[in-house]
């Protein structure tokens, strides 16, 4: 596989317990990024103007997992 074709990402904010950086495919480099964490999802937004080596999301809020 091509090292490049993976970017590692970093997480800023959200709850204590969740990763702060996440290692994601250039292809899914979008604006926003949802990572699953204990029973629940966060979800982190891409900050305008960040590195591609090295994107920046913030997190943004919590949802519950559906049952």
């Amino acid at each position: 596989m091509d090292g490049s074709a993976h970017v590692d990402a970093l997480l800023v904010g959200g709850p204590s317990g969740a990763p702060a950086r996440v290692r994601i495919s250039r292809a899914d480099m979008a604006s926003k990024i949802k990572l699953r964490h204990l029973d629940g999802y966060e979800h982190f937004e891409r900050e305008a103007g960040t590195d591609a080596a090295m994107p920046v999301y913030r997190w943004t809020m919590r949802t519950k997992v559906a049952e």
